[in-house]
């Protein structure tokens, strides 16, 4: 027993090898396209930023585009390896689950990076040329809008990471009732606290704005309301089945 649990263990780490060896491959083949598409891509987001205005993003020292440029390839090539690299993991822990296992974390998997995506994308084309917008309703005659490439990005990194992650609240209220950790009536009384720590959490994920922090935590409210309302529905199917059962 001894030898055929060490002989497993050892086979375990080693399809683990191969299954982290191969995502670092892919990564590595798809980062000249990712090189070659990161300026393309910076300057199509840009051009969404701006909104066909006349402001434009500025730099202040010689090799800030180019890590910029830099930044946005290495994601760029995360982005585009996502797919191969989640078959791979997914593969990889397949074996070990059950029928039932399989197909909820399939759900799991498919809502939490379908929530990420949309999140990332509402934040990046929606909400990010609305505060450049509104930073620029502030300039006047003597007041002109001045904005850096590197401050500009990294928010707009962070903000779509922010964005991505609290996304997940649906699925995190849904997981939570029909896992029986709590009950629909509980987290639904507890909906004052509740906007209290989200709108916590908004204020950490964002700058020290309101208007940031609003446009986060509202979205974010909707989508926690969204995953009661969803909870409910399911928890009420659950009990109507186990009747006619």
């Amino acid at each position: 027993m001894p030898e055929d649990s060490g002989e497993s263990l050892i086979s375990h780490l080693e399809a683990l090898r191969e299954t982290l060896l191969k995502c670092i491959i892919s990564l590595c083949i798809v980062l000249p396209v990712s090189l070659w598409l990161a300026p393309k891509f910076l300057n199509w987001f840009i051009d969404i930023l701006t909104g066909g205005s006349r402001v434009a993003f500025n730099f202040f020292s010689p090799m800030e585009v180019f890590l910029i440029q830099l930044k946005t390839a290495f994601v760029l090539d995360v982005v585009i390896c996502f797919p191969y690299i989640a078959k791979k993991i997914w593969d990889f822990i397949l074996p070990a689950l059950y029928e039932h296992e399989k197909i909820f974390i399939k759900k799991i998997v498919f809502a939490s990076t379908g929530l990420f995506a949309a999140g990332a994308a509402f934040c990046l084309f929606i909400l990010m040329p609305l505060v450049v917008k509104f930073g620029m309703s502030f300039s006047t005659p003597n007041l002109n809008p001045v904005f850096g490439l590197s401050n500009i990005i990294g928010l707009s990194l962070v903000m779509a990471l922010a964005f991505g992650v609290m996304f997940q609240m649906p699925l995190i209220t849904i997981a939570l009732i029909r896992a029986g950790i709590v009950s629909y009536d509980t987290v639904s009384n507890l909906r004052p606290y509740i906007i209290v720590v989200i709108l916590i959490l908004a204020a950490i994920f964002t700058p020290p704005d309101v208007v940031s922090q609003l446009m986060l935590g509202i979205p974010t409210y909707l989508l926690f309301e969204a995953g009661l309302f969803f909870a409910k529905h399911a928890a009420a199917g659950g009990k109507a089945g186990k009747k006619l059962d």
